[in-house]
C-alpha cells in the first residue's frame, strides 16, 4: 500500500511482518508521562469509524486511530486475524511507533474481547484507564446472539446502517461518512471483513478459557468507563425494514420481537461486569444511541475520556 494514500496525520508502521497505518491526533504530550488515547475498532470496522470522536476530543490531547490488518491503509497480515493476534500486533504497533506514554484505551464491540486479549498478553502497567463503548463481554454468546439466524432471516436484504439509524443520525461529517462507506465497499475490506467474521465467535471461548475473571480487578483502581448502547433500537429497526419487505415467517416475526424485549436488560448485565474491572468504575447508558455509539452520539465518548482523566489514580 503506498503511503502517498495515507492522510497527512498518518504514517505505516513496520511491525515486523508487515505494516499498520497509525493516525495521530491532536497536541504533542508535554512529557512521555501524559496519558495518551488509543480508539479500537469493532469487528470489521477500520479508524473511519471514530473521526466524530477524535474531532470532539478536538486539540485538548493526543489520541491515536489505527487500521488492523487488511484494512484501508495497513497491509495484510501472515496471521489469521484471531483476537489473540489482533492484540499481538497491536501491542508491536504501540512498541514500533512508539507510543511509551500511558494508554486510555477506548474500544468499541469486538474491542472488549481484543482489550482484554491485549491485557492477558502485556498485563496493565501502560494502561491508564478503559473506556469500553457497548463492548463485547467474554461471556455475551452465552447471553444473547447478535448473530441469531432468525433475526437476520427477517432482516435479509435490509441495509443495516440505514435500518439501525446510523445513516441518518450519524454525527461524522459528508465527506467523513462517505469515506467510511466507500472503504467498506472495497475487495480488500470485504477479504479481511470475512476472516475477521469467522474469528469472531470462537474468540470467546478462547479468552474465557484464560480466566481472567478470576483476577478481578484486573485494573486495579485505575478508572473504567463503561458506556451500555440502546440494541434494541438497532434490532427493532432491523425488524421493521425487514417486515416492509415482507419478510419472516409469523413465527419468525414473533421470535424477534421476543429478542427485542429482553436484548437491553441481557445487555446491561454484560455492561455490569466490565464494573468488576476496576475498583474505580462507571456505567453510563447510550438511550439515543444503538451499537454505533461513537457514531451517533460521539460526545458520550468524549465525556468518558475526560471522565478517566478526572479519576486517574494519584502519582
Amino acid at each position: 500500500m503506498a503511503s502517498s494514500t495515507l492522510p497527512s496525520n498518518g504514517r505505516l508502521v513496520n511491525i515486523g511482518t508487515h505494516s499498520l497505518a497509525l493516525y495521530t491526533h491532536g497536541p504533542e504530550p508535554s512529557s512521555s508521562k501524559d496519558p495518551v488515547v488509543l480508539f479500537i475498532s469493532g469487528v470489521a470496522s477500520d479508524a473511519l469509524n471514530w473521526q466524530a470522536v477524535v474531532r470532539l476530543l478536538g486539540p485538548s490531547l493526543r489520541s491515536y486511530t489505527y487500521d488492523r490488518s487488511g484494512y484501508h491503509n495497513s497491509e495484510c497480515s501472515p496471521l489469521a486475524p484471531s483476537a489473540e493476534n489482533v492484540a499481538l500486533e497491536l501491542s508491536l504497533l504501540i512498541e514500533k511507533a512508539p507510543i511509551p506514554n500511558p494508554l486510555i484505551l477506548v474500544g468499541h464491540s469486538w474491542a472488549g474481547v481484543l482489550t482484554h486479549e491485549y491485557i492477558a498478553r502485556k498485563g496493565t502497567d501502560q494502561i491508564a484507564g478503559l473506556v469500553l463503548v457497548d463492548a463485547n463481554h467474554e461471556t455475551a454468546p452465552l447471553v444473547m446472539n447478535v448473530n441469531d439466524p432468525i433475526l437476520w432471516t427477517v432482516a435479509a436484504g435490509v441495509e443495516p446502517y440505514s435500518a439501525w439509524g446510523v445513516e441518518a443520525e450519524h454525527k461524522l461529517t459528508q465527506e467523513e461518512w462517505d469515506a467510511l462507506r466507500a472503504a467498506e465497499t472495497t475487495e480488500k475490506f470485504k477479504l479481511i471483513e470475512r476472516k475477521e467474521d469467522f474469528e469472531y465467535m470462537p474468540s470467546f471461548e478462547t479468552l474465557r478459557k484464560k480466566e481472567l475473571s478470576k483476577k478481578q480487578p484486573l485494573a486495579g483502581d485505575k478508572p473504567v468507563y463503561v458506556i451500555r448502547g440502546t440494541r434494541s433500537r438497532d434490532w427493532n429497526g432491523l425488524y421493521k425494514a425487514g417486515v416492509a419487505k415482507g419478510n419472516g415467517t409469523e413465527e419468525q416475526r414473533s421470535h424477534v420481537r421476543e429478542l427485542i424485549k429482553t436484548v437491553d436488560a441481557k445487555n446491561e448485565d454484560l455492561m455490569k461486569e466490565f464494573l468488576k474491572l476496576s475498583t474505580k468504575s462507571e456505567l453510563v447508558f447510550a438511550t439515543e444511541s444503538g451499537h454505533f455509539v461513537q457514531m451517533t452520539q460521539p460526545e458520550i465518548v468524549v465525556d468518558g475520556v475526560k471522565w478517566v482523566l478526572d479519576n486517574l489514580p494519584a502519582s
